[in-house]
């Protein structure tokens, strides 16, 4: 599953998948794994992507705004990004991205992040 994702990634980035492909993939099950916890083993490529499928919950680690801390739960992530709510299950697109010098927490959709300093990988999280 993981040499599909990482092939996805590599054509998505350079613009060369349609949503309409992805989702294809999507419905066939070629695509989606489980999500992992959070993404510290899969966070040391900045622009990575990855499909995960995430039951939403409003428990767990959170630290960020749009842009999450590595050890950042991705199940709370989800609700907290508007993507799924809790209980629901749905497929969302996780991009490793570059952490930022700071990391700001808010309140949003029953889930509460925390600020944090920096912190040394981050993600994103987007509907697909």
């Amino acid at each position: 599953m993981k040499v599909v994702q990482e092939l996805v990634a590599y054509f998505d980035r350079r613009g060369q998948l349609s949503k309409r492909q992805v989702r294809q993939l999507l419905d066939k099950g070629y695509l989606a794994a489980d999500a992992p916890p959070h993404m510290l083993e899969l966070g040391s490529s900045v622009g990575a992507s990855y499909y995960f499928r995430v039951r939403g919950t409003i428990e767990g680690p959170l630290w960020g705004t749009d842009v999450y801390t590595g050890d950042s739960a991705l199940a709370p992530a989800a609700v907290h990004a508007g993507l799924v709510k809790p209980g629901e299950s749905a497929v969302v697109k996780v991009t490793v991205v570059a952490p930022p010098a700071q990391f700001q927490g808010c309140v949003r959709h029953g889930v509460t992040s925390h600020d944090f300093g920096r912190y040394g990988s981050a993600y994103r999280l987007d509907a697909i």
